[in-house]
């Protein structure tokens, strides 16, 4: 079962989105609505932080990762503010 790893808020989406891009398993975006989105997807990414973002900046949203390394990334980013450097 795929639980969510971290509660999004204040991210910047270019970081995110650079970070996204290298992950290796799908990552969904899940809003408090229930929507899920797989953001490996351009097309889901465009519709869905298109629609969650206010200010360049995500105001409210979960992600779920299939991919343990991947979470490590998003959660240094969420947490910290940067993205782990790529070797």
């Amino acid at each position: 079962m795929i639980t969510p790893i971290m509660s999004l808020h204040n991210v910047d989406v270019s970081e995110f989105l650079t970070v996204l891009d290298t992950c290796k398993g799908n990552v969904f975006l899940v809003t408090p609505e229930g929507d899920k989105l797989n953001l490996k997807s351009k097309l889901c990414q465009l519709v869905g932080l298109t629609r969650l973002i206010e200010g360049g900046k995500i105001s409210e949203a979960f992600v779920v990762c299939e991919n343990k390394e991947d979470e490590s990334k998003l959660f240094r980013l969420n947490l910290l503010g940067e993205p782990t450097k790529i070797a």
